[in-house]
């Protein structure tokens, strides 16, 4: 057992690998992490997707077989991801066994097309979820102001929902406000409170938007501080009297998850914001080339304070560094999604070539 991810572990920390492949899964590789690096979870988007998909051939007798029988490239995509993610989910099974539904979770993203559109949110979120039919498996969906119809609506319908592209502390408490009147209206119906949602705050890409306009000694800080705000919330929010009263009618915690957590800048230290971030009651998704970084020389000497610690200082040295945190926050999610549907664009025209090139090879 690797002892630098272990000792996240035994902090209260759940350290997730953000990545999927079929070589993580056929090489045994996944496992690996799980059995020797305490790896209790994983989360994917179209991005890791299409990188999975069009390196190597390890998708090719799949998308063959897939292929006589999907309809549109979109619902070979989804057939693809879901049987790497059902086997993901079934190596995490046992995870998610001995913590009652805590850890052990998978992620599968709705299509980032719908990202303003609810209505369709909703109804993919339902489908995916019906047709992965494990226990353990998350539905992305984005938390814009159209994503907080589909969470509430979804988490309604008995969904478990990770909510994804949240930028700030107002972000974060809008996708916490949409999970609660979810359950709420569960109670108010009589249904099972129980159903289980994490809220992504993406970090580093803070620190990539504001490099060319702040001096070098500002650099790879603001990511960090408006963390830490968010971890105040969320600690604030679990000890309101609102929540407390969810949790003991049954309801179960909406987990902070952060993500965007590989360092960018080559000149700061590869495990930055893995170490920043240790908090109890929290998640990291890490990707690989990071977790293989912390595994190896990563250090756990604090974890982040519960009442904020010097967040607020911090945002406003920013501001008076001419950082409008709010209105970049808009504009991070923005792109994110954007980024996120150029991804998703590239991943069904890489699978289209895949698809048109093995069917001719077969005739």
């Amino acid at each position: 057992m690797n002892t630098n991810t272990r000792k996240l572990h035994d902090l209260g920390q759940s350290l997730w690998v953000d990545n999927i492949s079929r070589e993580m899964l056929e090489t045994g590789t996944l496992a690996r992490y799980i059995a020797d690096w305490s790896v209790t979870g994983l989360t994917s988007n179209p991005t890791i997707f299409e990188h999975a998909i069009g390196h190597g051939s390890f998708y090719d007798e799949a998308i063959k077989r897939l292929a006589r029988r999907s309809e549109s490239v979109e619902d070979l995509f989804f057939a693809l991801a879901l049987e790497d993610l059902t086997a993901a989910a079934d190596l995490f099974r046992p995870v998610f066994d001995a913590t009652g539904g805590l850890d052990g979770w998978v992620s599968l993203e709705v299509s980032p097309l719908l990202a303003d559109n609810a209505a369709s949110t909703i109804q993919a979120a339902a489908r995916l979820h019906t047709a992965a039919n494990r226990p353990n498996l998350f539905i992305k969906i984005p938390g814009t102001a159209a994503g907080a119809e589909a969470i509430e609506e979804s988490i309604f319908a008995g969904v478990p929902v990770n909510v994804t592209l949240l930028f700030s502390q107002e972000q974060y408490l809008a996708a916490a406000e949409a999970y609660m009147r979810g359950i709420e209206r569960r109670i108010e119906a009589g249904l099972d409170p129980n159903v289980r949602s994490v809220a992504s705050i993406f970090v580093s890409r803070w620190d990539v938007a504001v490099q060319d306009d702040v001096a070098p000694v500002f650099h790879n800080r603001l990511g960090i501080a408006v963390a830490m705000g968010a971890y105040k919330a969320y600690r604030n929010l679990l000890a309101s009297p609102r929540w407390l009263q969810l949790a003991e009618a049954g309801a179960r915690p909406q987990r902070l998850l952060w993500a965007s957590t590989g360092t960018k800048d080559p000149t700061a230290p590869d495990t930055l914001y893995v170490e920043a971030l240790a908090a109890p009651d929290t998640i990291n998704t890490i990707p690989e080339k990071t977790l293989h970084a912390f595994a190896d020389h990563g250090e756990v000497s604090a974890t982040l304070p519960i009442d904020g610690g010097y967040a607020e200082v911090e945002l406003k040295v920013f501001r008076r560094e001419g950082i409008d945190d709010k209105a970049l926050a808009a504009r991070l999610q923005r792109e994110g999604a954007d980024a996120f549907a150029a991804s998703w664009q590239a991943l069904l025209a890489r699978i289209t070539e895949k698809r048109t090139s093995l069917t001719e090879s077969d005739t």
